[in-house]
Protein backbone atom coordinates (compact mmCIF):
# COMPACT_ATOMS: atom_id res chain seq x y z
CA UNK A 1 0.00 0.00 0.00
CA UNK A 2 1.22 3.83 -0.95
CA UNK A 3 2.27 6.45 1.92
CA UNK A 4 -0.60 8.52 2.44
CA UNK A 5 0.06 12.04 0.89
CA UNK A 6 0.80 14.69 3.48
CA UNK A 7 -0.39 18.58 3.23
CA UNK A 8 1.88 21.34 3.40
CA UNK A 9 -0.11 24.23 4.80
CA UNK A 10 2.41 27.10 3.94
CA UNK A 11 2.18 30.24 6.07
CA UNK A 12 -1.92 30.50 6.60
CA UNK A 13 -1.46 32.84 9.28
CA UNK A 14 -2.87 36.48 10.32
CA UNK A 15 -0.35 39.07 8.52
CA UNK A 16 -1.19 37.18 5.16
CA UNK A 17 -5.26 36.43 5.68
CA UNK A 18 -6.67 38.65 8.12
CA UNK A 19 -8.37 42.00 6.73
CA UNK A 20 -5.90 43.60 9.61
CA UNK A 21 -2.98 41.89 8.43
CA UNK A 22 0.43 43.45 7.60
CA UNK A 23 1.50 41.56 4.49
CA UNK A 24 -1.02 42.27 1.14
CA UNK A 25 -0.87 39.86 -1.96
CA UNK A 26 -3.42 41.29 -3.53
CA UNK A 27 -6.55 40.24 -1.35
CA UNK A 28 -8.13 43.27 -0.06
CA UNK A 29 -11.04 42.67 2.90
CA UNK A 30 -13.36 42.93 -0.07
CA UNK A 31 -12.17 40.93 -2.59
CA UNK A 32 -14.07 37.83 -3.36
CA UNK A 33 -10.95 36.49 -4.02
CA UNK A 34 -9.96 35.99 0.27
CA UNK A 35 -13.32 34.71 0.67
CA UNK A 36 -12.79 31.61 -1.80
CA UNK A 37 -8.99 31.46 -0.68
CA UNK A 38 -10.07 30.93 2.72
CA UNK A 39 -12.64 28.43 1.35
CA UNK A 40 -10.21 26.40 -1.03
CA UNK A 41 -8.12 26.08 2.09
CA UNK A 42 -10.43 24.66 4.31
CA UNK A 43 -11.94 22.17 1.98
CA UNK A 44 -7.93 21.08 1.34
CA UNK A 45 -7.77 20.75 5.21
CA UNK A 46 -11.01 19.43 5.92
CA UNK A 47 -10.85 16.71 3.01
CA UNK A 48 -6.76 15.79 4.36
CA UNK A 49 -8.69 15.19 7.85
CA UNK A 50 -11.43 13.00 6.76
CA UNK A 51 -8.47 10.79 5.20
CA UNK A 52 -6.19 10.84 7.85
CA UNK A 53 -3.61 12.47 5.77
CA UNK A 54 -0.80 14.17 7.40
CA UNK A 55 -0.82 17.94 8.00
CA UNK A 56 2.34 20.03 8.06
CA UNK A 57 1.81 24.05 8.97
CA UNK A 58 4.53 25.55 8.89
CA UNK A 59 4.19 29.65 9.52
CA UNK A 60 6.99 32.34 9.09
CA UNK A 61 7.97 33.94 12.11
CA UNK A 62 11.11 36.13 13.27
CA UNK A 63 12.30 37.48 16.45
CA UNK A 64 10.52 40.59 17.34
CA UNK A 65 13.85 42.73 16.86
CA UNK A 66 14.27 40.89 13.47
CA UNK A 67 17.76 39.77 14.67
CA UNK A 68 17.65 36.43 12.79
CA UNK A 69 16.10 37.77 9.23
CA UNK A 70 18.78 37.90 6.38
CA UNK A 71 18.14 41.17 4.80
CA UNK A 72 19.76 40.16 1.20
CA UNK A 73 16.47 40.52 -0.34
CA UNK A 74 13.76 43.02 -0.75
CA UNK A 75 11.10 40.90 0.19
CA UNK A 76 13.07 40.68 3.62
CA UNK A 77 13.73 43.86 3.49
CA UNK A 78 9.92 44.78 3.38
CA UNK A 79 8.98 42.52 6.35
CA UNK A 80 11.29 44.92 8.77
CA UNK A 81 10.03 47.83 7.14
CA UNK A 82 5.94 47.42 7.36
CA UNK A 83 6.81 44.87 10.61
CA UNK A 84 4.97 41.58 10.00
CA UNK A 85 5.29 38.02 11.23
CA UNK A 86 6.94 39.10 14.78
CA UNK A 87 6.99 35.84 16.59
CA UNK A 88 4.93 36.29 19.82
CA UNK A 89 2.95 39.12 17.79
CA UNK A 90 -0.88 38.34 16.86
CA UNK A 91 0.09 38.98 12.71
CA UNK A 92 2.47 35.81 12.92
CA UNK A 93 -0.06 33.19 13.97
CA UNK A 94 -2.08 30.92 11.97
CA UNK A 95 -5.04 32.20 11.33
CA UNK A 96 -7.94 30.92 12.92
CA UNK A 97 -9.79 29.00 10.42
CA UNK A 98 -6.69 27.57 8.99
CA UNK A 99 -4.93 27.02 12.03
CA UNK A 100 -3.85 23.29 13.21
CA UNK A 101 -6.06 21.03 15.32
CA UNK A 102 -4.72 19.02 18.58
CA UNK A 103 -4.10 15.40 16.95
CA UNK A 104 -1.19 13.19 16.37
CA UNK A 105 -1.48 13.44 12.54
CA UNK A 106 -0.81 17.09 12.55
CA UNK A 107 2.43 19.19 12.57
CA UNK A 108 3.26 22.69 13.23
CA UNK A 109 6.63 24.70 13.24
CA UNK A 110 8.21 28.10 12.06
CA UNK A 111 10.61 29.22 9.81
CA UNK A 112 12.57 32.46 8.70
CA UNK A 113 14.03 31.77 4.49
CA UNK A 114 11.72 31.63 2.01
CA UNK A 115 12.11 27.76 1.08
CA UNK A 116 9.82 25.63 4.18
CA UNK A 117 12.53 23.15 3.96
CA UNK A 118 15.83 25.72 4.93
CA UNK A 119 16.77 25.15 8.24
CA UNK A 120 13.87 23.22 9.54
CA UNK A 121 12.49 20.06 10.55
CA UNK A 122 10.74 19.11 7.38
CA UNK A 123 13.20 16.66 5.44
CA UNK A 124 13.33 14.86 9.19
CA UNK A 125 9.52 15.22 9.57
CA UNK A 126 9.02 13.93 5.72
CA UNK A 127 10.84 10.71 6.74
CA UNK A 128 9.48 10.03 9.84
CA UNK A 129 6.03 9.86 7.94
CA UNK A 130 7.51 7.67 5.23
CA UNK A 131 6.24 10.65 2.78
CA UNK A 132 6.45 9.63 -1.31
CA UNK A 133 3.75 12.86 -2.14
CA UNK A 134 3.04 16.52 -1.03
CA UNK A 135 0.07 18.15 -1.66
CA UNK A 136 0.95 22.44 -1.19
CA UNK A 137 -1.13 25.26 -0.79
CA UNK A 138 -0.33 28.27 0.73
CA UNK A 139 0.64 31.68 0.27
CA UNK A 140 2.29 33.26 -1.57
CA UNK A 141 2.28 31.18 -4.68
CA UNK A 142 5.24 32.95 -6.04
CA UNK A 143 7.61 32.68 -3.20
CA UNK A 144 7.14 30.09 -0.26
CA UNK A 145 5.18 27.92 -2.03
CA UNK A 146 7.03 27.89 -5.52
CA UNK A 147 10.07 27.40 -3.73
CA UNK A 148 9.26 24.42 -1.14
CA UNK A 149 7.65 23.00 -4.16
CA UNK A 150 10.66 23.32 -5.90
CA UNK A 151 12.86 21.88 -3.58
CA UNK A 152 10.14 18.94 -3.01
CA UNK A 153 10.70 17.95 -6.38
CA UNK A 154 14.47 18.36 -6.08
CA UNK A 155 14.72 15.86 -3.09
CA UNK A 156 12.74 13.02 -4.88
CA UNK A 157 8.75 13.99 -3.43
CA UNK A 158 6.30 13.70 -5.87
CA UNK A 159 3.97 17.18 -5.57
CA UNK A 160 0.46 18.41 -6.46
CA UNK A 161 0.18 22.19 -5.84
CA UNK A 162 -3.42 23.22 -5.22
CA UNK A 163 -3.92 25.88 -7.23
CA UNK A 164 -6.90 27.82 -5.45
CA UNK A 165 -5.80 27.11 -1.85
CA UNK A 166 -2.74 29.68 -3.07
CA UNK A 167 -2.53 33.11 -3.33
CA UNK A 168 -0.19 36.18 -4.76
CA UNK A 169 -0.49 39.73 -6.07
CA UNK A 170 -1.66 40.14 -9.77
CA UNK A 171 0.33 37.78 -12.42
CA UNK A 172 2.85 36.44 -10.07
CA UNK A 173 0.20 33.64 -9.10
CA UNK A 174 -0.60 32.43 -12.57
CA UNK A 175 2.89 32.78 -13.63
CA UNK A 176 4.06 30.62 -10.72
CA UNK A 177 1.60 28.03 -11.30
CA UNK A 178 2.79 28.26 -14.67
CA UNK A 179 6.25 27.73 -13.88
CA UNK A 180 5.66 25.18 -11.46
CA UNK A 181 3.55 22.57 -14.09
CA UNK A 182 6.77 21.68 -15.31
CA UNK A 183 7.78 19.80 -11.95
CA UNK A 184 4.45 19.25 -10.08
CA UNK A 185 0.94 18.57 -10.90
CA UNK A 186 -1.24 21.71 -10.57
CA UNK A 187 -5.19 21.70 -9.70
CA UNK A 188 -7.74 23.01 -7.34
CA UNK A 189 -8.80 21.31 -4.41
CA UNK A 190 -11.57 19.52 -5.25
CA UNK A 191 -10.37 17.61 -8.32
CA UNK A 192 -6.48 16.80 -6.60
CA UNK A 193 -8.86 15.16 -3.84
CA UNK A 194 -10.90 13.31 -6.06
CA UNK A 195 -8.00 12.20 -8.29
CA UNK A 196 -6.09 10.95 -5.44
CA UNK A 197 -8.81 8.97 -3.94
CA UNK A 198 -8.79 7.46 -7.75
CA UNK A 199 -5.02 6.77 -7.36
CA UNK A 200 -5.45 5.12 -3.79
CA UNK A 201 -8.30 2.86 -4.55
CA UNK A 202 -6.17 1.56 -7.31
CA UNK A 203 -2.91 1.18 -4.84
Amino acid sequence: MNPLPIVLALHYQNDQLHPKGRIRVGLSEDDPARARLIAAAGRLLTGARARGWPIIHVRMAFRPDYADLTRNTPIFRKTIEIGAVRDGHWGAEFYAELAPIDSPREFAFKHNRISAFYGTELEILLRQLDARQLVVGGIATHSVVESTVRDAADRGYDVTVAADACAAAGAAHDNALASMRLIAEVDDVDPLLARLDAQGAQS
